[in-house]
């Protein structure tokens, strides 16, 4: 397993070029690309126009330093309602399908093993399962279209979303042929799950999201954190994931995710994470005055 870093973990620090130039100097081996309506460095309202060209940049910043591209992660926007897999407004799921169709190209060109995307929410005045049948169509569908030009479709199952339960969200999966989880146990734990809780999810991971967290809490300091990350990895080994596992920690308003320190707090991570691949034991670092 490599360790990844996600580029809007540094989302104040601009252009999008010196996130890669930190992620050498974290010597970390690739990136995940976040492509976010109103918020990340390459935004969908920015670069839709010109798909070639947003490829280009990516992949010669990425090529110029060495780095491999992790995995293409899209959000429509800073909620959770617009451009959704599974609104029920049929103008809005046109334009959403026709969002995915754009980055699917973009996936294609910077060679992006998978792409990950929200799997919708439950919408007001509508059962759960009405919700639930709409996404899961809907995603099957942007499955087919993915594999057909060799990239591997997944979803966040993410606090919101029609999948925060993770029994629903392999149950998503189970409904939607060859849908993959790009899994993150911050999402269960703010629930009060433990780690035997989530760990079903794992044989569906394509992709993983890696943080601290604990209860009430999406993402906590590595010192406060209750996910048993050397646990997390063995579990990742059983099940033969053989994808990549991405630094996550972010500095965004929702959930209180602006309160960690994310440069120190990925440096804590990832050598925590690199001890518990070489079978090292780790121990946090002694703080001196």
């Amino acid at each position: 397993m490599r360790l990844a870093l996600t580029d809007n973990t540094f989302r104040l620090l601009q252009p999008w070029e010196r996130v890669l130039d930190l992620a050498r100097l974290l010597e970390l081996e690739a990136v995940d690309v976040c492509v976010m309506g109103n918020r990340s460095h390459l935004r969908p309202e920015e670069i839709r126009d010109d798909i070639p060209g947003a490829a280009e940049r990516i992949a010669t910043g990425l090529a110029d330093r060495g780095l491999a591209v992790s995995d293409l992660f899209c959000i429509p926007w800073t909620d959770f309602e617009r451009l959704a897999p599974n609104h029920p407004d049929s103008a809005e799921h046109a334009a959403s399908q026709a969002l995915f169709d754009d980055l699917l190209d973009l996936a294609v060109r910077i060679a992006a093993p998978g792409m990950t995307m929200l799997p919708g929410i439950d919408w007001p005045g509508e059962t759960h399962e009405a919700s639930f049948d709409r996404a899961a169509q809907e995603l099957a569908r942007r499955t087919a279209l993915a594999r057909d030009r060799g990239v591997r479709f997944s979803v966040e199952a993410h606090l919101g979303s029609i999948a925060q339960d993770p029994a629903e969200a392999a149950r998503l999966c189970a409904a939607s042929p060859g849908l993959e989880l790009t899994l993150d146990y911050s999402h269960f734990v703010y629930q009060g799950l433990d780690d035997g809780q989530i760990e079903p999810l794992v044989p569906l991971a394509r992709h993983v999201h890696v943080r601290g967290a604990a209860t009430r809490r999406m993402q906590a300091p590595l010192a406060e954190s209750t996910v048993d990350f050397e646990r997390m990895v063995g579990a990742l080994r059983a099940a033969g994931y053989d994808g990549d596992l991405s630094l996550e920690y972010l500095w965004i308003a929702w959930e209180g995710l602006n309160e960690c320190d994310t440069v120190s707090e990925t440096i804590l991570l990832r050598d925590r994470l690199l001890a518990a691949l070489a079978g090292r034991e780790w121990r946090y670092p002694v703080l001196r005055i």
